[in-house]
């Protein structure tokens, strides 16, 4: 197996992958910035759980999916937007509003990852992960 170049479309893949296919959680590697966006996620309600185990010297990111009472899923759409080959950096300002603000954005900070509005509100920008609606 060849090694990912990008983590994060990888994990974003893997969400979008398991949410097509019904399952109740994915598995991926653990990283520090993909237990934050889970973080988010969870509270966001967009996932009901995500939990780091350890297999041997491997730490395994478990993310729970969610789904509403009709079977469908909660998340509709999920998008990278900045990748290792055209990186997407905006200002406090200039922070996108995803679906009119019924949506989040996930974005790396000074101050950490935070979502969009997190950003907005602390008046810091950053690099935008993805987008979620």
């Amino acid at each position: 197996m060849s090694a990912v170049t990008d983590p994060i479309a990888d994990m974003l893949t893997r969400l979008r992958n398991g949410l097509g296919a019904r399952q109740s959680r994915v598995e991926m590697p653990s990283s520090k910035l993909k237990v934050e966006i889970a973080r988010i996620l969870k509270e966001e309600g967009y996932v009901s759980n995500y939990k780091v185990a350890e297999e041997g010297k491997k730490k395994i990111l478990r993310v729970f999916l969610r789904y509403d009472s009709g079977g469908r899923s909660v998340i509709t759409r999920i998008e990278r937007v900045s990748t290792p080959g055209r990186r997407v950096y905006a200002g406090a300002g200039a922070i996108p509003r995803v679906l009119g603000g019924l949506g989040v954005n996930i974005l790396t900070t000074p101050q950490g990852v935070m979502t969009g509005k997190l950003a907005r509100k602390a008046g810091v920008g950053g690099e935008i992960l993805c987008e979620v609606e």
